[in-house]
Formats: C-alpha cells, sequence, structure tokens
C-alpha cells in the first residue's frame, strides 16, 4: 500500500476500515475522509482516484458505482486473476 499516493491511501482506508458493512459510494467516501460533498468536482476526484483503484485491483466497483476493499479475485479481461 505505501506505493499508493497519499488520497489513494486515504480512499483504500476508509473502505477498510468498514469490514463486513456494504460498498460506499464516491459522496459516502468524500464525506468520511472530511471533503466537501456539496463541491461536486472533489466528489468527481474521488470517484476517478477510487476507480482507478478498482481498475489496478486494490478495490472492488459494485454495479452500482460504489466501492469496497473487498480483494476476491477477480478475472481480468485477459483471462487471468487480478487483485
Amino acid at each position: 500500500m505505501s506505493v499508493l499516493l497519499p488520497d489513494n491511501q486515504r480512499i483504500l482506508n476508509v473502505l477498510q476500515d468498514r469490514p463486513g458493512l456494504e460498498p460506499l459510494q464516491a459522496k459516502d467516501i468524500a464525506a468520511v475522509m472530511g471533503i466537501d460533498t456539496a463541491v461536486a468536482a472533489k466528489v468527481e476526484g474521488v470517484r476517478s482516484k477510487a476507480k482507478r483503484l478498482a481498475e489496478r485491483g486494490w478495490l472492488l466497483q459494485e454495479g452500482s458505482g460504489a466501492f469496497s476493499a473487498d480483494r476476491r479475485r477477480v478475472a481480468s479481461p485477459d483471462g487471468g486473476a487480478s487483485a
């Protein structure tokens, strides 16, 4: 995790501190991080970072757009396993 940028580490920490709980939307992640959720651009920044973390296997993105830190192995587009 130390290879991640500080903001990405914070996002990951927010979700890892919620074992067994429902996945969070970007707006909820931003709120836990103390970011002003009334500013759409700030929430979009959190969403963008969370999506990037999901693409790289650090997070899971649910169909609803919510994110979780569940590190189950997920099939990657090339047929191999990621995460």
